[in-house]
């Protein structure tokens, strides 16, 4: 039976989500793996076993000692949202350890995790996106040169964080100020993006044994302004509709674009790729190397629609690290 290492938590504020991902994960892939739980916070990495004692992981090997041995993984399973876990930091460490992992590599997840920077690849590639600023504090540009830019209302957002967390819809230039002063409690640089009004939807990719696996759209329809923390988080909040009800010619073009950004980018193991549909056409918004596995998460619920074992799937990932 192979040794799998479900890493959870991370430094970001998606801390509480992560663990829960992780945690039913580790449920789904438990029968058929030796696997464990290895919360990482700052520098405090360890297992906990059913008695609360906790047992710390050698970061020189990434092992693990117990009361009657010491452990080795196989393989990791990555389920850290943000930081270390999405934006490849620990890619890098795992690379230098020579233990394989189920998420992208350390350059590909570095580079989705920066907003900017993929839309910036991406767009050399055609792939179709809104309009958008970048700056830091020491180079941010007077509001109104903001909204010459990208009109109102827009989108203010970290450029390097998940869950919504610091994004705000802004829709007068007064709002502007605040938006950006949340944006950068989350990051050293924040992005405005132009508003589309259109419908969001979301795509799941996998590559297993060589051969794409695209799963089901769904449409997000949030109760809130956008989709947001509490929209994404708060039972009643939003509606998930899987498979998203769109006529089948764009539900293929939508399928075929997440394929291809997936393949630009080198992905690997399950990623999340999110549009805006505006009158038919679909743009880019932003990809998640790491999604979200709780039962309220989009990927899940697309694995679902399509008939495919959620501890199935994961399987299938962990065994094509080997």
């Amino acid at each position: 039976m192979r040794t799998i290492a479900i890493v959870a938590g991370g430094d970001s504020s998606e801390y509480e989500i992560s663990v829960k991902s992780a945690k039913e994960v580790l449920a789904l892939i438990s029968s058929k793996y030796d696997a464990r739980l290895i919360m990482i916070r700052g520098n405090a990495w360890y297992w906990e076993d059913p008695k609360g004692r906790r047992f710390s992981v050698d970061k020189n090997d990434f092992s693990l000692n117990t009361d009657d041995r010491k452990i080795r993984f196989d393989a990791v399973f990555i389920a850290i949202h943000g930081t270390p876990g999405e934006n490849g930091l620990l890619q890098g460490y795992f690379d230098m350890m020579q233990i394989p992992y189920t998420s992208c590599s350390a350059f590909c997840s570095a580079l989705t995790f920066n907003k900017q920077a993929c839309k910036l690849y991406l767009k050399d590639y055609g792939i179709p996106m809104a309009e958008n600023v970048l700056f830091r504090r020491e180079t941010m540009p007077d509001p109104d040169a903001i909204i010459s830019r990208t009109g109102l209302p827009c989108f203010v957002k970290p450029n390097d964080s998940g869950s919504s967390f610091g994004v705000s819809k802004v829709k007068s230039r007064n709002e502007l100020p605040a938006a950006i002063e949340a944006a950068f409690r989350e990051s050293r640089e924040v992005m405005v993006e132009a508003f589309m009004n259109g419908r969001e939807i979301a795509c799941g990719v996998a590559r297993i044994k060589g051969k794409t696996l695209v799963l089901p759209l769904t449409e997000i329809i949030s109760m809130n302004e956008f989709f947001d923390y509490e929209a994404k988080y708060t039972s009643g909040k939003s509606k998930e509709l899987t498979p998203a009800d769109l006529p089948g010619e764009l539900t293929n073009r939508i399928q075929e674009l997440s394929s291809e950004v997936y393949d630009i980018l080198g992905c690997k193991g399950i990623v999340r790729v999110d549009f805006i549909v505006v009158n038919s056409n679909p743009f880019f918004l932003e990809i998640n190397t790491v999604p979200g596995m709780t039962m309220e998460s989009i990927i899940p619920k697309q694995a679902k629609a399509a008939g495919i074992d959620l501890g199935e799937l994961y399987s299938m990932v962990i065994e094509d690290l080997f």
